[in-house]
C-alpha cells in the first residue's frame, strides 16, 4: 500500500452534490425508494440526509441541464488538518478557493482534481439534531429509520471517472494523505484505483474513462450494511421501473456487495451492502489486479458488468443513457471506442 506521512488527515466523505435535469424525479428516487429525509430547500437545490448521516445533509440535488457531479466534499480530522491540507495543495500549485456558502457547513476549501473534478475539504460541520418525532431511541443513530422504501444508512463512497487515473490518484495521495488499497493495470496504464483515508476499502475510487473524457462522475454510493437489502432493493426497482445496470453481487476488488442503478436524472448510483474488506493492517501493500482478471475483480458471483455502460458511461454525458447504450451496444475488450458525438450531430 502506498505510504504517506499525512495519513488520517481526512476523516471521510461528508457530502456530494448531484446535478439532475429531472430534479423532482431524482428527489423522489432518493426519498421514496432510498428513504432519505429532506432537510432544506434553497433555490434550485434540495438537501437530503440518510438516517445515520451525522450532518445536516450528505446529498444535494441541483437542477441543471445535464446529469453530473456538482462537487464532493471530504471532512478533515481537525481544523489543523484542514490547514495542513490547504498548504499541501498550495505547495503543489493547485488552485484553491476558501468560501463559506453551503448550508450546514462552515469554512470550505474548494479545488479541482488533476482531471477537473470539483472537490472540497471542510472541518466545520453542523451536526443534525432530529425533531422530537424523528429522534431515535438508539443513541448512535441521529434519526429514526424511515418507514419508506428500503432506507440507506449513510453516504458511503465516490467513484470518479478520469482520462488519467494515475494523475488523480497521485493528487489524493500527495495532498490528502490517501492510501491506494487496490488498483487495476493494463500493461503500464492504470485503469482504476481504490483509495482510502481510513479502514474502509475505499472512500474515493477513480476509473479510466475509455471514451477519453475527463472530469466525470462514475457513481455515488450509499451504504446498507446488509446484503439482503440489495436484493430487496433490486425487486423494488424492478417493480417501479428504475433501471438496474448490474447486481446484486459482490466485488472482488474491496469485496463489497453492490447493486448499480441509474436514478431518473441519469446519474449512476451504487447501493453498497456489506462494506467488504477492512484494512486494519497499517502497512498492507497495495493489491494490483491485471486487466485480464477484471471479471473477478468486479464481480465474484459471476454478474457481468456491461461494457456498454460500466466502462464508458459517466456524467455529464453528451448522450442520454438510452442513446449511450445504443451507441455502445457492441463495445467490448479490444473493440474500437465508438464516437461520443451527440445523436444528430453533423
Amino acid at each position: 500500500m502506498s505510504e504517506n506521512s499525512d495519513r488520517f488527515e481526512v476523516a471521510h466523505l461528508a457530502r456530494c452534490e448531484l446535478f439532475s435535469p429531472k430534479p423532482q424525479e431524482t428527489e423522489d428516487f432518493f426519498t421514496r425508494f432510498l428513504g432519505m429525509y429532506v432537510t432544506q430547500r434553497e433555490g434550485q437545490s434540495v438537501f437530503l440526509r440518510a438516517y445515520e448521516d451525522p450532518y445536516q445533509w450528505s446529498l444535494k440535488i441541483t437542477e441543471a441541464p445535464q446529469a453530473g457531479m456538482g462537487h464532493a466534499a471530504l471532512r478533515t480530522t481537525s481544523p489543523e488538518a484542514l490547514e495542513r491540507r490547504a498548504a499541501s495543495l498550495k505547495d503543489g500549485n493547485v488552485d484553491t478557493r476558501w468560501h463559506e456558502d453551503e448550508f450546514g457547513f462552515g469554512k470550505t476549501l474548494s479545488f479541482q482534481s488533476a482531471d477537473g473534478h470539483n472537490l472540497a475539504l471542510v472541518w466545520e460541520a453542523e451536526k443534525y439534531v432530529a425533531p422530537p418525532e424523528l429522534r431515535s431511541k438508539i443513541l448512535t443513530r441521529p434519526s429514526k429509520k424511515p418507514l419508506q422504501g428500503i432506507p440507506v444508512k449513510r453516504i458511503d463512497h465516490l467513484n470518479l471517472m478520469a482520462s488519467d487515473v494515475t494523475a488523480v490518484k497521485n493528487g489524493f495521495e500527495r495532498h490528502l494523505g490517501f492510501r491506494t488499497t487496490e488498483r487495476v493495470v493494463d500493461g503500464d496504464v492504470e485503469i482504476g484505483a481504490w483509495m482510502s483515508s481510513n479502514i474502509l476499502g475505499h472512500e474515493v475510487a477513480c476509473m479510466r474513462d475509455m471514451t477519453g473524457g475527463a472530469g466525470k462522475l462514475h457513481h455515488l454510493a450509499f451504504y446498507y450494511g446488509n446484503g439482503q437489502h440489495n436484493v430487496d432493493a433490486a425487486e423494488m426497482f424492478r417493480d417501479y421501473d428504475i433501471q438496474i445496470e448490474a447486481g446484486p453481487d459482490r466485488h472482488g476488488i474491496t469485496q463489497g456487495q453492490f447493486l448499480y442503478v441509474f436514478e431518473p436524472g441519469g446519474n449512476r448510483i451504487e447501493l453498497f451492502g456489506e462494506a467488504g474488506y477492512l484494512h486494519m493492517d497499517p502497512d498492507c501493500p497495495t493489491q494490483t489486479w491485471q486487466m485480464s482478471d477484471i471479471d473477478t475483480g468486479l464481480a465474484i458471483g459471476g454478474a457481468n458488468l456491461p461494457w456498454e455502460t460500466y466502462f464508458t458511461y459517466g456524467t455529464p454525458s453528451p448522450l442520454s443513457l438510452d442513446q449511450h447504450i445504443e451507441r455502445f451496444a457492441h463495445f467490448g475488450p479490444g473493440a474500437e471506442v465508438p464516437t461520443m458525438e451527440p445523436v444528430g450531430a453533423v
